[in-house]
């Protein structure tokens, strides 16, 4: 089970408040649960997850899902990354730990670690690929796409959630450095 004894807040990495500079928005996400996920399957048993706490992971790798306000990005073939809201993280927890019980897995709470960022409108393709070298064209990077990249040589995980928004999920420790980079990247647009 997860320890959840001893929880510190922590001070946000960045300014709290949304900016937007041109067609470009950035605004720091607010606290979330992180739970990450190690599952190993095997195919050849027709062993498949299917769905765990409301969550679908039988997707493909670099997808990701939502469902009641909660998200799963399939980062592999055995990891994904399980977000929900802060308050929702003990319940989550517990159901994705109860689902599997008796599989063998790993479920470890990550919240600490990271933070995230919201990028959208209609210079978020171009702030992001500012420092971002993947081609995040629709077609190539289709709405419900996640993959771990790097943004100015950060690594990063990115998600596109609509046509013209993003998230970016980074280490705490980076935060600040790449809220600069994108406020950056939307003025010389």
């Amino acid at each position: 089970m997860l320890e959840i004894r001893n929880r510190a807040t922590r001070a946000a990495p960045f300014p709290l408040a949304a900016q937007t500079i041109g067609s470009v928005a950035i605004a720091p996400l607010p606290p979330r649960t992180r739970l990450s996920l190690r599952l190993r399957l095997r195919p050849a048993e027709g062993m498949g997850v299917g769905t765990v706490a409301g969550l679908s992971l039988d997707m493909p790798i670099n997808a990701t899902r939502t469902a009641n306000g909660r998200r799963a990005l399939r980062l592999g073939p055995d990891e994904w990354l399980l977000l929900a809201d802060a308050d929702d993280g003990d319940e989550l927890a517990a159901q994705v730990a109860g689902a599997l019980e008796g599989t063998f897995h790993a479920l470890v709470d990550v919240s600490h670690r990271s933070c995230g960022l919201a990028v959208t409108g209609a210079g978020a393709v171009a702030a992001l690929n500012a420092g971002c070298p993947l081609d995040l064209s629709p077609k190539a990077f289709p709405i419900g796409t996640a993959t771990r990249t790097v943004l100015a040589k950060t690594e990063i995980l990115l998600a596109r959630l609509d046509a013209e928004a993003f998230e970016v999920e980074c280490w705490r420790s980076w935060g600040d450095y790449l809220h600069g980079f994108l406020l950056e990247a939307a003025r010389g647009l």
